[in-house]
C-alpha cells in the first residue's frame, strides 16, 4: 500500500547501530581490499553527527613480488599512507550513499597488512 503522492506518512524510520556497523565495514572493506570480518567499526557523536572509527589490516602485495616489480605498489593503489588517505572520502560517501546517515569524519587505524597476489579489486 503506499500514500497518495506528496502526502507524508506517519511513523520513525531507525538504521540500528548493527545495521551502519554492517555498511561501514563493508565500504572499508571494498576500498581496503580486505574481507568486511576483518575491520572493527565504532561510532561517535560529533556534534549530533557520526564519526566512524575503524581499525583495519590493508591488502599489500608481498615484499617478493615488489622486489621483482616495483609497479605491484601502483597497482594496489599506491603507498599505505595514500591508499589510506583516499579511503576515507571514499568510506564516507558509500557509508552515507547508502545509509543516509550523516558523518562527520572518518578516522582510519591500519591495524596490519594482508598480503595478497592480486592487485587492488574495484
Amino acid at each position: 500500500m503506499s500514500a497518495p503522492a506528496g502526502r507524508l506518512l506517519a511513523g520513525h524510520n531507525r538504521i540500528s547501530t548493527q545495521a551502519l556497523t554492517s555498511v561501514a565495514r563493508a565500504a572499508a572493506a571494498e576500498a581496503l581490499g580486505v574481507p568486511p570480518q576483518d575491520v572493527r567499526a565504532d561510532w561517535a557523536d560529533d556534534d549530533g553527527l557520526l564519526a566512524l572509527s575503524l581499525v583495519t589490516p590493508i591488502a599489500v602485495p608481498s615484499l617478493t613480488a615488489v622486489l621483482r616489480d616495483p609497479a605491484r605498489v601502483a597497482a594496489f593503489g599506491g603507498p599505505i599512507w595514500d591508499r589510506a588517505v583516499t579511503a576515507k572520502a571514499e568510506i564516507l560517501r558509500r557509508v552515507t550513499e547508502l545509509s543516509g546517515a550523516q558523518l562527520s569524519r572518518v578516522d582510519i587505524r591500519i591495524s596490519g597488512a594482508s598480503v595478497s597476489d592480486g592487485g587492488r579489486v574495484r
